[in-house]
Order: C-alpha cells, then structure tokens, then sequence
C-alpha cells in the first residue's frame, strides 16, 4: 500500500516522503496514529503544491536575508574599551557589546546570531561572522579601541 508520510518515521522516512508499506502497518499503525495519509491522486497532488509553496517561501527567505546581510557585512563597528598597560582589555567585548554598537547605528539583531569563538581581549580589528539565515553568513568588522581617559 502506498501512503504519504505526514510526520518523520524513524526507519520509514521524513514528512511528505511517498513510501510503499505492508497493509497492515499501514491500516493499524500509520493511519490510526495520523503518521501517514493514503496515497490517492488527490493527496498526491495537494503534496506537491504544498511543497512548490514551501520551496517558493524560502527561496524568498533566502533572498531577504541574503539583502540583510549585504547590509550588515557593509556595517564597521567601533568599540571603545578599557585597557591596562600591556594592551589588554579591562574584561572583554562580547556579542552583546557588539549588538549595542550596531544598534547605535540603526540596525537590530539578536545577540544569539553573533558567533563569538570566545570573547575579544585585545584591541584591534576583527571579522565577526553574524548567522542571518542557516544558508547566509554575514561579517561584521569589529574595531576595539582605547577609551579616552575622563577629564
């Protein structure tokens, strides 16, 4: 018997997979738990347009957030820091310090997008890979300077 998956099943296959079964499984398992459909025409069909509608939807996805990270990747952030004799950081810049400096210019993104490998100690200037879509990765130049000592 032919049915269409509507959940993933573990050793059968994913959602909208078309699978042959016994009649069995099919009739006393799959249908009664709602995990697969028949495979009529019809559902046959409706399957595909529902997938031509996802694929169109993030095709758009994609392309919005590939303009975003355009934008961001034409974004330089400068960060002015505390810093002790030997050139290193009174603590540390981190995903947040960077977030606060870019919204300063007009653009907000969350904090868990920004992909630190570990806090920047120092000053200098650094590449920061910003996760704008799970296909599209942004830059940000990252510049850390000495704070002006107050007056």
């Amino acid at each position: 018997m032919k049915v269409i998956l509507r959940e993933d099943v573990e050793k059968l296959g994913r959602m909208g997979d078309l699978v042959n079964v016994a009649d069995g499984y099919a009739r006393n398992y799959l249908i009664p738990r709602n995990l697969a459909g028949l495979a009529t025409t019809k559902n046959i069909k409706s399957l595909e347009h529902v997938k031509r509608v996802i694929s169109d939807r993030i095709k758009k996805e994609k392309m919005a957030a590939e303009e975003e990270a355009k934008k961001i990747s034409a974004l330089s952030v400068s960060i002015p820091a505390q810093v002790g004799e030997e050139g290193k950081l009174f603590g540390s810049v981190t995903s947040k310090d960077i977030v606060d400096a870019i919204a300063a210019q007009g653009i907000e993104i969350d904090k868990r997008r920004i992909h630190l490998e570990k806090p920047i100690k120092e000053l200098g200037t650094f590449m920061v890979p910003v996760k704008v879509h799970h296909d599209v990765t942004a830059q940000i130049k990252v510049e850390v300077v000495k704070a002006e000592p107050e007056a």
